[in-house]
């Protein structure tokens, strides 16, 4: 069955499913499109009361078979009211008339034209609708008041005003049931398109958020393994031992890829599952320290610079912002001539900044700010309400940088810009106990300016 989705054929209820087999009224299940129960129910309804009617209205038509004909036409009329609803409405006002003009019996015979114009007006059909009330209406007016003098019974005479006025009044209770049900109608449809919209839009955004984080795990790894497989098999016949740091390389980075990826998997596979969790945390500025490794050993150098107080970011933020750092570092690596990166982290009250540059020049040409990591960026950035920024340098290379709100949080352990931290940031001690100024860790204890790791206490070109 098909449920209502707010679109259907104009010849067609609302709610209708293909064929035209089924249909789903607002507050209720789903029910065929010929309601010939509820019709059945009807001329049950109409025959049986008009019967006791007619005991108490003596000076009315006896009914015979012309009166039964009559008392079935409005419900075989009802049977077409969910695909023809005007014309239902229309028939069973001018059924009723006739009914009325033959001067049978007052009784249930107007119970037809109230299912018929409720529907009709739920259905859209307003003026057909209101237009056989009025037939309806105007025809009991001059049938009571003018007409009766050549019409049966014989001796009738004009219908009491106060009798007319109840019928008035039903009248217009009739429209005002029929406007009361096509509000409900409508506001129930909205409610359900809306549901229907949000739901579309959850899984838009859970499509895109995983998209994006295979995106950046995958880009930056593969990355990193295309890099080192180039000098693995440089290296190869002439520095077998650096092949094969190039290959441990390759195997941790491969590693972690399948891990995060694995992660992502899990998460899509367990969504909706109560209790569900990822295995590990989400990966934030804290592993800025592996990053940078792993961006060393594809060759690019990256010097971490600290501004303001570290503060600890929610999950979201801390997400985003390891996120956009490891797009940026991937980029230069992939489409940057530099070997050469710059990170800065600037802490403000609520937002964080982040800014990336590379020395350039572009390694295929010239720098631009397209591609799919760049989109990605700005999609993260953009679900907390911040702002990414890519582009050429003025004085060349290429520069991103974000802008990342977030609500909350609390100064770093170590409570002052550029103290102790672990992610190679300005002011770390270092196990040499030699502070640096560049943020990047070295092993002989010998500051230098460049950036690079270097083995022999000299600055590397």
């Amino acid at each position: 069955m098909h449920g209502f989705t707010g679109e259907h054929d104009p010849g067609q209820w609302p709610g209708q499913g293909p064929g035209g087999r089924w249909r789903r009224m607002p507050f209720g299940p789903a029910r065929p499109t010929v309601p010939w129960r509820s019709s059945l129910v009807i001329a049950v309804v109409q025959l049986v009361g008009t019967g006791f009617a007619a005991h108490k209205q003596p000076d009315r038509m006896d009914l015979g078979p012309a009166a039964a004909v009559l008392l079935l036409a409005g419900p075989a009329l009802l049977l077409m009211r969910h695909r023809r609803p005007g014309t239902a409405v229309v028939g069973t006002a001018a059924v009723t008339a006739v009914y009325l003009a033959v001067g049978y019996p007052y009784g249930p015979v107007f119970f037809s034209v109230v299912v018929a114009c409720v529907t009709a007006v739920a259905a859209g059909r307003r003026v057909a609708a209101w237009s056989a009330l009025g037939l309806l209406w105007g025809s009991h007016l001059l049938i009571g008041h003018w007409l009766y003098r050549w019409l049966p019974p014989d001796g009738d005479g004009p219908v009491d005003w106060g009798q007319e006025l109840v019928i008035t009044a039903w009248a217009m209770a009739i429209v005002a049931a029929s406007e009361l049900a096509r509000v409900r109608r409508e506001q129930w449809a909205r409610v359900r398109a809306e549901r229907e919209a949000a739901a579309r839009r959850r899984a838009d955004e859970e499509r895109l958020r995983i998209a994006r984080e295979l995106h950046d795990v995958l880009a930056h790894s593969i990355s990193v393994i295309n890099v080192q497989a180039g000098v693995g098999l440089a290296l190869l016949d002439q520095d077998p031992e650096q092949a094969r740091t190039a290959l441990t390389t390759i195997k941790a980075a491969s590693k972690e890829a399948l891990g995060e990826v694995r992660q992502v998997l899990d998460t899509l596979r367990t969504s909706g599952a109560s209790g569900a969790a990822p295995r590990s945390p989400a990966p934030g500025l804290d592993r800025l320290e592996e990053l940078t490794g792993q961006a060393a050993a594809a060759g690019l150098a990256v010097r971490v610079e600290v501004a303001g107080v570290r503060t600890a970011l929610p999950p979201g933020a801390d997400l985003a912002a390891f996120r956009i750092v490891q797009e940026a570092l991937t980029n230069i690596v992939r489409h940057s001539g530099s070997r050469n990166a710059h990170v800065l982290l600037r802490y403000a009250p609520g937002e964080l900044e982040l800014r990336v540059d590379d020395d350039g020049p572009a390694a295929g040409g010239e720098v631009t700010g397209g591609g799919n990591g760049l989109v990605g960026m700005r999609e993260r950035a953009a679900a907390l309400g911040g702002t990414v920024e890519a582009g050429p340098r003025p004085d060349g290379g290429f520069r991103v940088r974000a802008r990342i709100p977030f609500r909350g949080g609390a100064p770093h352990k170590d409570g002052v810009p550029g103290g102790p931290q672990r992610n190679g940031v300005p002011g770390a001690p270092h196990r040499d106990g030699v502070r640096q100024a560049d943020g990047v860790p070295h092993r002989d204890g010998v500051p230098h300016t460049d950036g690079v790791p270097h083995r022999d206490g000299k600055e590397t070109p």
